[in-house]
């Protein structure tokens, strides 16, 4: 009863959003900006969607192999689309994970492994885009000008980062306790783990890499649907008004970031001077284009091993 309540929940909270949202929208106007153009930077987005898919996939190996649970890049490849698709059904915008963790227990890994590599590797991305939007701060306060506006996105982003740093912190203290407790032990060990991954000389590097490209491919995504519409936003805007976004729309309380994302993007354009209502189309966009390739997630899940296994004996997969 308590999931079934918690699922309603968010699909109110999606359908209230999206309802004060979409009252900014000319969809006929929206429509009407839609050439053959339209259509090849819809595709454009749609191909860089599946790239960043893919630079995920690459971070996801070092940290599952960190973790004991080893991944194939074709196989992680295969788990991560399919987590799109669930993004997509499930009443939360990380519900992928949730299928993407059970996917690497099955194949062998278990549970404590497979938890532990999902939660690192979003705890890395999420310090990432903290830091992204740290660095663009002084060009996002010169966009900015509304009071309310730079202290919403101060605020949001020193949590985030307090939270990204506390993590990394609480691997470094030298208390025993902490590895024992059951509160706390699962949690240190996760970030041990991610002291050990960022900080490493071999894999630090390439981790800090990839889980800043994954944030700028998000950037280039939002540019093409800008494109297709040919909405009055350049380049530098796009790119200091989505990562805030991203990292609100990442808070589990709607259905796949629906009506989050909306608001949260008209509201982040308006503060910026920009026109509400494109930011609100962008963002429809932006949601239409992770539809498409959840549907093709989907696909893939429909004829995947794991849903055609019977039983609970764990899958092997090959690589």
């Amino acid at each position: 009863m308590r999931r079934i309540l918690l699922s309603a929940l968010k699909i109110l909270i999606s359908a209230a959003l999206l309802y004060l949202a979409l009252r900014k929208v000319d969809f006929y106007e929206l429509a009407s900006r839609f050439n053959v153009a339209s259509l090849g930077w819809i595709g454009l987005a749609i191909a860089v969607m599946f790239l960043q898919i893919f630079v995920g996939v690459l971070r996801w190996r070092e940290v599952s192999a960190e973790c004991g649970a080893p991944l194939g890049t074709a196989q992680a490849m295969r788990y991560n689309v399919i987590g799109t698709f669930f993004n997509q059904t499930l009443p939360s915008s990380i519900g992928g994970d949730a299928v993407r963790l059970w996917l690497v227990a099955r194949a062998g890994a278990g549970w404590r492994a497979a938890t532990y590599s999902i939660f690192v590797d979003r705890a890395i991305g999420l310090i990432a885009l903290a830091i992204v939007i740290v660095a663009t701060l002084p060009w996002s306060y010169n966009l900015i000008t509304d009071p309310t506006g730079r202290t919403a996105l101060l605020s949001v982003d020193l949590a985030a980062l307090a939270g990204g740093l506390g993590f990394l912190i609480l691997g470094r203290l030298p208390w025993p306790w902490l590895k024992r407790w059951w509160g706390t032990h699962h949690l240190h060990a996760c970030s041990v783990i991610a002291n050990r991954i960022i900080f490493s000389r071999t894999r630090g590097p390439k981790i800090a890499v990839l889980s800043f490209l994954v944030h700028v491919l998000a950037v280039v995504i939002a540019w093409c649907v800008v494109q297709s519409i040919a909405a009055p936003v350049v380049f530098g805007q796009i790119f200091q008004l989505v990562p805030p976004v991203m990292l609100i729309t990442m808070l589990p309380i709607s259905i796949a970031g629906w009506g989050v994302r909306e608001a949260t993007m008209g509201l982040a354009f308006g503060y910026a001077g920009l026109m509400s209502s494109e930011g609100v189309n962008i963002s429809l966009l932006l949601g239409a284009v992770s539809f498409i390739v959840g549907a093709f997630g989907g696909l893939v899940w429909i004829f995947s091993a794991e849903k055609a296994a019977k039983g609970a004996a764990p899958i092997e997969v090959r690589d």
